[in-house]
């Protein structure tokens, strides 16, 4: 496996596994995206415990294709054999794809970090089938995954996730002791860096290496910059059944800058620059999307164009002012073993969101250029292209990437999951 497949491919190959395996696989359509497209899982197995499996959350994180496929075949075959993977006692059930439509945008294709943002896409956060619960914007590929989840009642939920640059990490909403040792040892044993340090849980409880705890839904803690109702999301609804869902994370290239936890020195000072280094990214972007504005298709009818808009209203501020308690907190820290000094794989993690979000962005912006007629769009397009050239090869020196082989992703995505069922239903025993 060197390359990851599309939705139509991997929907292909779900309904060979049901051909091969009959009986035992089966798949059937939840329910449909807001353009009709169909959504599909597979089932494996007819124990009457469930995990729920959740592949294509975000169209720009391919991994989790190619990593129901596998965790489908394993099971079917009985591979590994053992509770969570016994079909009389657990039913795995896969979603294939939960949001056929930004998968439709996204074809994350190329080797390089430009190939990549030229042509992924992420629509904005209330068109994100596991988000827009938050934010009050129902979604039909929302509620088909809410009423699977009322109807099953998982006792784990596993959703499929990749980032673009770091190491890996799993989101719990409920610690899992047993998962630690299986996770850490699958990474090393494929050349993977642990996260040790991530932006979506600066701070939360981290009782493991790259492994953290979701704030309680009535607690105070928060994302970094995420939102402040993340009780009413998909992630936090097998609660309310004991379940647990984890949220796993593989590298697409990775960093070793990930896993240092060594102090980083005059931390304030890198984090004020990282957040310039966003403003000013978002600005020179957002500067040339002024002046394609009166050509380019409007942000109604466009989804390029609203996740533009939305970045260019506000979002670069968001991401930078989110910072400043860290800023604050790191510079106070008085002595060299001071837990507010913060480590190299910390700082590492919000320069990759630094450099991300304004890359993002003219990926975005270069896309509607190649396609607008006007006389002024092929110089735009020529002014965008060298910036986003620049900075994703400045991107590529600063954290030291390296590809992560596509099989190595999906083996050490399926691996956690695995290792996650087993723990998750060894704490219903």
């Amino acid at each position: 496996m060197d390359r990851y497949p599309a939705v139509a491919e991997v929907t292909e190959s779900a309904r060979l596994l049901v051909s091969r395996f009959p009986g035992t696989v089966r798949l059937r359509r939840i329910g449909a995206s807001r353009a009709g497209r169909p959504i599909l899982m597979l089932s494996v197995g007819h124990g009457p415990r469930h995990v729920l499996v959740v592949a294509g959350p975000h169209p720009d994180e391919p991994v989790s294709g190619a990593t129901a496929l596998t965790l489908a075949e394993r099971i079917a075959r009985g591979d590994r054999l053992s509770a969570a993977t016994d079909p009389a006692l657990v039913t795995w059930d896969i979603v294939l794809c939960l949001d056929p439509d930004g998968a439709a945008l996204s074809s994350n294709s190329g080797s390089t970090l430009k190939s990549y943002y030229r042509s992924a896409f992420r629509p904005v956060a209330s068109e994100q089938p596991e988000w827009a619960p938050i934010v009050s914007h129902p979604l039909p590929e929302s509620r088909a995954l809410f009423q699977l989840i009322d109807g099953l009642r998982p006792f784990l939920q596993c959703s499929l996730h990749s980032t673009d640059v770091g190491g890996s990490w799993v989101q719990l909403t409920r610690d899992l002791p047993e998962l630690a040792e299986p996770f850490r040892t699958s990474a090393d044993e494929l050349g993977i860096p642990l996260q040790y340090g991530t932006y979506d849980a600066l701070y939360w409880e981290n009782p493991s290496p790259a492994v953290y705890v979701l704030p309680p839904p009535d607690g105070t803690g928060r994302p970094a910059a995420g939102p402040e109702n993340i009780g009413l999301s998909t992630w936090c609804a097998p609660l309310r059944y004991g379940g647990v869902t984890a949220i796993v994370e593989v590298p697409m290239w990775a960093t070793d800058l990930a896993a240092d936890t060594t102090p980083y020195p005059a931390a304030d000072l890198a984090l004020r620059e990282l957040a310039e280094l966003v403003l000013d990214g978002g600005r020179q972007v957002t500067a040339v999307l002024d002046k394609a504005r009166g050509f380019l298709p409007p942000a109604q009818d466009d989804p390029l164009r609203r996740v533009l808009e939305w970045m260019a209203d506000g979002l670069y501020d968001m991401v930078a002012d989110s910072w400043k308690p860290l800023a604050r907190q790191a510079a106070a820290a008085a002595h060299p073993d001071d837990p507010r000094h913060l480590t190299t794989a910390q700082v590492s993690a919000l320069n990759i969101v630094a450099r991300r979000q304004p890359v993002r962005a003219a990926g975005l912006l270069l896309r509607l250029l190649e396609t607008a007629e006007a006389p002024a769009a092929p110089g735009l397009h020529r002014e965008l292209d060298e910036l986003c050239t620049a900075w994703c090869t400045e991107f590529e020196r600063a954290l030291r990437v390296r590809w992560v082989p596509v099989r190595d992703q999906v083996e050490h995505q399926t691996r956690t999951v695995l290792a996650a069922a087993e723990s998750a239903l060894k704490t219903l025993r």
